[in-house]
C-alpha cells in the first residue's frame, strides 16, 4: 500500500529554491514534484525522501508547515553587494558542518581543562595595522622576512598553515561539502569563513580557490580571529567589502604577507611583478594586490593582471591529478583537529560511529587514515 503524504507546496517550492535550481529546471530533473507543486497531487513517502536528497534537505523539514527560517551564525561579507545574511546551500551545509566540528572541540577542550587562547580579540577596530601585524608574527614565532626560508610561496603556504595550527586554529581546506564532490562550493559564492572562539577557533578555506589566492584569504581570516568577529567573504578578485573589520582584514594580510617598506625599496629596483614573488615568497597574484595597495598598480591595470593570471592558474588546477584521497582528507580534515578525534576516541570519550560522522569518512577509510597518520599514539 502506498503511504501518500500531505505537504505544503509551499516547502517544495522554496526547498527547490534553496538548492539553487530554477522550478522549470528542476521540474526537468524531478518531473514528480511538478504534479505535486501545480496539480496538488501527493508524494509517496518514497518519493518525498528522493526529493530530499536532491535538494540537500533532511526529510523532517518537509513535513514542516511553513518554511523554516534559516539564519547564519555570522555576517557574510561580500565584495559587491550588502546582502550579509544570504548564501549558497552548499555554503551554508558547510557553515553548519563547522559549527558542528567546532561545538564538539570547544566541549572536549572544556572537559580536558584547556587555556583560553589569549591573541583571540586582543585587538578592535581602531588598533593600528602594524600592531596587529606584529603580534600575529610574535604569535606565530615567524620573523618579518619569515617566508624568505622557503624555496617557493607553496612551501610558505605550508609552513604558514602548520604555524597556524600550533596555536591550536583549526584550518581546514576543502572545496566542496564535507567529501560530496558532487557538492562543489565555488569560489565566487565563498573564498573562505571563520568561525571565532576563545577555545577552538575554525579557519575555512575553498580549497577550490587557486592556491596563489588561498595564502592572502588565510591571513585575511587570522586578521578576523586577531580582532575576535567570526565572518565569512566572497572577496572577489581579492578586494574586501567595504566595511570596516574588512578593510583592516585586508590590510592586516598584505602587511603581514609583503611589509610596505620592503616592498617600496624593491619595487622601485625592479618592478617586475614575477621577480618580486620570488623575492618575497608570495605568489605573483599577492604582489600585485600589494602594488594595488601601494598605488604603484592603478585597479585597471590590477584587474588584467589578476584575471589572467588567475585563468592561468585554474588551467594548470584542472590539467592537474585529482590527488591521493588521504592526502587530500589531511587538508579536508586538519591534522590538528584530527589529533584530538583520534585523542578522544582512543580515551574512550568519542564513540568510533560518533568519529565517523564528524570526520566524514567511513569505517574502513576512517581506520586507515588514523593509523597511518597516528601510529605511535
Amino acid at each position: 500500500m502506498r503511504t501518500e503524504v500531505n505537504i505544503n507546496t509551499e516547502i517544495l517550492t522554496w526547498a527547490i529554491d534553496r538548492a539553487g535550481y530554477e522550478l522549470n529546471d528542476f521540474f526537468t530533473k524531478l518531473p514528480n514534484s511538478k504534479k505535486w507543486i501545480e496539480e496538488g497531487k501527493k508524494p509517496t513517502v518514497k518519493q518525498l525522501e528522493d526529493f530530499s536528497k536532491k535538494v540537500y534537505l533532511p526529510f523532517g523539514y518537509l513535513l514542516l508547515s511553513e518554511p523554516p527560517k534559516e539564519k547564519l551564525p555570522f555576517p557574510f561579507f561580500r565584495t559587491l553587494n550588502n546582502d550579509t545574511d544570504n548564501v549558497n546551500v552548499n555554503v551554508y551545509d558547510t557553515i553548519l558542518f563547522m559549527q558542528q566540528r567546532q561545538d564538539w572541540l570547544i566541549d572536549y577542550l572544556e572537559d580536558n581543562y584547556f587555556d583560553p587562547l589569549m591573541f583571540v580579540g586582543k585587538f578592535n577596530l581602531n588598533e593600528n595595522v602594524n600592531n596587529i601585524v606584529k603580534d600575529i608574527r610574535n604569535t606565530l614565532g615567524l620573523e618579518e622576512k619569515w617566508a624568505s626560508n622557503c624555496n617557493t610561496w607553496e612551501m610558505a603556504l605550508n609552513v604558514l598553515t602548520e604555524k597556524i595550527e600550533e596555536q591550536r586554529i583549526i584550518v581546514v581546506f576543502n572545496g566542496v561539502v564535507e567529501n560530496n564532490n558532487y557538492r562543489k562550493i565555488k569560489v565566487e559564492d565563498c573564498r573562505g569563513f571563520v568561525l571565532v572562539d576563545k577555545l577552538a577557533p575554525f579557519m575555512f578555506i575553498n580549497n577550490s580557490d587557486s592556491k596563489s589566492a588561498q595564502m592572502f584569504t588565510l591571513v585575511h581570516e587570522l586578521a578576523h580571529i586577531w580582532l575576535g568577529q567570526s565572518a565569512g567573504f566572497d572577496y572577489r578578485k581579492l578586494q574586501p567589502a567595504e566595511v570596516p573589520i574588512e578593510i583592516l582584514c585586508d590590510k592586516v594580510a598584505a602587511e603581514f604577507l609583503v611589509p610596505s617598506e620592503i616592498f617600496i625599496k624593491v619595487w622601485n629596483d625592479q618592478k617586475e611583478i614575477k621577480s618580486i614573488a620570488k623575492y618575497f615568497k608570495v605568489s605573483e597574484i599577492v604582489i600585485a594586490r600589494r602594488a594595488l595597495d601601494m598605488e604603484v598598480l592603478n585597479k585597471d591595470e590590477f584587474f588584467n593582471f589578476y584575471d589572467e593570471y588567475i585563468n592561468r592558474e585554474l588551467i594548470k588546477k584542472e590539467d592537474s591529478d585529482g590527488g591521493n584521497f588521504y592526502a587530500t582528507t589531511k587538508k579536508r580534515l586538519s591534522m590538528t583537529f584530527a589529533s584530538y578525534i583520534n585523542e578522544a576516541v582512543k580515551s574512550g570519550k568519542l564513540l568510533y560511529r560518533d568519529a565517523y560522522k564528524m570526520t566524514s569518512l567511513k569505517r574502513d577509510t576512517f581506520h586507515k587514515f588514523f593509523t597511518d597518520n597516528f601510529k605511535n599514539s
